[in-house]
């Protein structure tokens, strides 16, 4: 838009008419806007130490009259190695779920397997067994010596021991229990690294390393195979199952540190804080003085029970087979005898196989290793004296407390309980 001014332009006077007549004109243009051109950075600061790029431009204004910009650097931020994927750890930590996967599917089939075999067993001997002992009992009632009974009753009651020996020996229900277990640490372990993966998303070495270590223990502790690697079905005392890998002197450094002292961290700082250690120690001494001594009680009347009934068994039929040898010969005690202990060894058999006595020791074992597996987690979260490091307080106290059974308001009432010596209850609500 623009405007002329003029002066005497439009009605001019004879007077001037030869005049030069001047012009003065003025254009008014609009101010263009000012267009800011915004620099792209390939890395961005962190939120922190952000500035405005554009209070940073520096304009230097040369002679000739053009403008020059002067764009100031880009901070570059130096990445850690693990920020990155490595291909290598990706996949040797999919190697290890593959191989979590695989002892599923073979510790879940032996244990069926195992399970049959003490089904199996179990029925087998007994009718061995009751077949021997009707046998001797018809050749004793015969009077006389009658080869055609007392032999096969005689070879009957002593394949029955030999029988019972391995049964025994090997515990097929145990067996069988263990093998149960062992598919139920390896489907946690697999859910634990799938859920890694599902927050992290890159796996480190010391992932890796950890993930590897587990697996391998839980080998040890649950072997596949029967000759040279079995677990003792008969020690002399009674051990809690081990499945994951030990950490030396933690036990020491939580004994020397579970005594009142001041702590130097703040108040929830990573979700923990003195009440919360204070919790967590009442927690593990109630473990130790209830739930794991319990268990370790009841282990150990079950392997004494175990013990009394898998060497009764083969003897009962021992001497049900000399007394079925006997009949006959000028002894009426010797049919007796055979019958009503092999009746005996029908019955304990059943009590033990059938009764899955050795399977109830195998429960006990891994429910001390539970209680044993959490005293450690909690013992060596307490040791780490770095606060920062140890998972997140609130996390661990709700993840005690689910695996106790309980809510973590009943998890602090029982600790308050504990340190005032009003407990009268376990732990776990669970089992």
């Amino acid at each position: 838009m623009a405007s002329l001014q003029a002066s005497n332009l439009l009605f001019p006077s004879k007077a001037s008419s030869n005049r030069i007549i001047n012009i003065n004109a003025a254009i008014s243009v609009p101010k263009l806007p000012k267009i800011n051109f915004p620099v792209p950075a390939l890395i961005r600061k962190p939120a922190s130490n952000k500035t405005n790029l554009a209070e940073e431009l520096k304009i230097r204004h040369r002679d000739n009259g053009f403008t020059e910009y002067s764009i100031p650097m880009v901070e570059r931020r130096e990445y850690k190695v693990e920020d990155y994927s490595n291909p290598l750890v990706e996949a040797q930590f999919y190697a290890i779920l593959e191989a979590i996967a695989d002892r599923v599917e073979m510790h879940k089939n032996v244990g069926e397997q195992r399970d049959n075999w003490n089904n199996l067993l179990l029925n087998s001997i007994n009718m061995i067994i009751l077949t021997a002992a009707t046998m001797s009992s018809m050749a004793g009632l015969a009077g006389g010596s009658l080869l055609a009974l007392n032999l096969p009753s005689t070879l009957l009651f002593f394949a029955a021991t030999g029988m019972l020996i391995i049964m025994n020996k090997i515990q097929p229900s145990q067996l069988a229990e263990e093998q149960r277990n062992a598919t139920k640490l390896f489907m946690q372990l697999q859910r634990e690294l799938q859920t890694l993966l599902a927050l992290r998303r890159r796996p480190s070495e010391d992932d890796v390393k950890e993930a590897t270590e587990r697996v391998l223990a839980l080998d040890k502790a649950y072997p596949l195979p029967l000759l040279g690697k079995m677990i003792e079905k008969f020690p002399k005392t009674f051990e809690p199952a081990v499945w994951w890998p030990e950490k030396e002197n933690d036990h020491h450094q939580f004994q020397r540190n579970n005594k009142p002292h001041h702590h130097t961290m703040k108040q929830n700082r990573n979700g923990w804080s003195e009440e919360l250690e204070m919790e967590m120690r009442e927690i593990v001494k109630v473990l130790k003085s209830k739930d794991t001594e319990d268990y370790a009680r009841l282990g150990s009347l079950g392997l004494k029970i175990n013990k009394t009934l898998a060497i009764s068994g083969p003897l009962l039929t021992g001497i049900a087979a000399v007394g079925s040898a006997f009949v006959g010969i000028n002894s009426s005690w010797a049919a007796p005898v055979a019958a009503a202990a092999g009746a005996l060894a029908a019955t304990v058999n059943t009590l033990e196989h059938g009764g899955q006595v050795g399977m109830v020791v195998e429960m006990y074992r891994n429910c001390a290793g539970f209680f044993t597996l959490l005293e450690e987690s909690i013992e060596s979260t307490l040791n780490e004296s770095d606060v920062e490091k140890r998972e997140n307080g609130e996390m661990f106290e709700m993840k005690v407390a689910l695996q106790l059974g309980r809510s973590v308001s009943e998890l602090r009432d029982l600790a308050k309980r504990s340190s005032l010596s009003e407990l009268d209850e376990f732990a776990s609500k669970l089992f």
